[in-house]
């Protein structure tokens, strides 16, 4: 899956920012600087693509 970085504003003005094809905390980093460039963040929400990537990683570490 292609990595992409949605932003979407509302007809009111609030703006959200969903990542898509990042792997884990991965999408915080690459969403970053469109944090600081909206500025303030009001919430964050963890999609499932977030938390399978990071049990996986988990598995593989204590599997080592």
């Amino acid at each position: 899956m292609n990595k992409v970085i949605e932003i979407i504003v509302s007809p009111t003005g609030e703006t959200r920012l969903e990542t898509k094809g990042f792997a884990g905390a991965e999408c915080r980093e690459a969403s970053k600087f469109v944090e600081q460039a909206i500025g303030v963040v009001a919430g964050e929400q963890m999609t499932a693509e977030f938390h399978n990537a990071a049990s996986t990683v988990l598995a593989a570490r204590m599997e080592s």
